[in-house]
């Protein structure tokens, strides 16, 4: 019984920990304004990104090379974005609208991260073609 209940309060307090990790992720990213050409890249018309693009961005990132070490946050938010769309839903199911939306919330900054990410990620691509061109002049 001693067993069960520290394994459980283990399992919250490292739920918790993840929580709080990715809420600092997300909140290191939420100032950065999107340049305009990976606006375009990813077909992001307005200043609002949607939890729905994630999958979308996801996939733009996975195309762009990784030079930056960032591939261990997006596992992570990647995590958290797939564990926000179950809760979501249980949310929905059980008429609680206000966390419904705060999960919605969160998904759309997973979603914005994601796009940050992309655009660290082109603005490097580009950095990196630059010298190698002048590289071979």
């Amino acid at each position: 019984m001693m067993a069960s209940a520290i394994f459980v309060f283990a399992s919250l307090a490292l739920l918790q920990f993840f929580f709080w990790y990715c809420r600092s992720l997300i909140a290191a990213t939420s100032g950065v304004e999107l340049s305009e050409a990976t606006r375009e890249v990813a077909r992001i018309n307005n200043l609002h990104v949607s939890g729905d693009d994630f999958e979308r961005l996801h996939q733009l990132v996975d195309l762009c090379p990784e030079t930056g070490g960032d591939a261990m946050g997006l596992k992570v938010i990647r995590f958290y974005h797939a564990f926000l769309g179950p809760l979501r839903a249980a949310f929905r199911a059980f008429a609680a609208p206000a966390w419904a939306g705060w999960a919605e919330r969160e998904r759309a900054s997973c979603a914005y991260f994601t796009a940050v990410t992309l655009d660290a990620r082109i603005a490097r691509t580009r950095v990196l073609l630059a010298q190698q061109a002048t590289n071979q002049l």
